[in-house]
């Protein structure tokens, strides 16, 4: 189903009656589901730059716990927005990078950025 706006109308009695509803997940739902949820966004805010060691990668976070970033990184590796690099094996050392899917989302988080600095969230 191609996503529409919601029509609305409008009854003689003032009721209002939303038609052209989603029966399955619309575009929108679907990149929330790969970008949305607690910390994916910031997580590829911080990559942009290149490769950033799991440890410097929490820290850049402040308030997420390991645990948070390591269940964050593991889902986002597992969808193709980053890739796990292994530096050394001992002690383990691992950097985490964008991949290029991961690089398409940066258009879309640098708007949702001006627009939340541009009303004041």
């Amino acid at each position: 189903m191609i996503h529409e706006k919601p029509k609305i109308t409008v009854q003689d009695s003032g009721r209002k009656t939303v038609i052209n509803t989603c029966t399955e997940p619309c575009p929108i739902e679907r990149g929330m589901r790969v970008i949305g949820g607690k910390w994916k966004g910031s997580i590829l805010w911080h990559l942009q730059e290149g490769p950033v060691r799991f440890n410097d990668l929490a820290r850049q976070l402040g308030g997420a716990s390991k645990k948070m970033v390591n269940q964050r990184l593991k889902e986002m590796e597992d969808i193709g927005l980053i890739e796990r690099k292994v530096l050394s094996t001992r002690p383990i050392a691992v950097a985490y990078g964008i991949t290029d899917f991961g690089r398409s989302t940066l258009r879309v988080l640098e708007q949702l950025k001006d627009w939340a600095e541009q009303n004041n969230l």
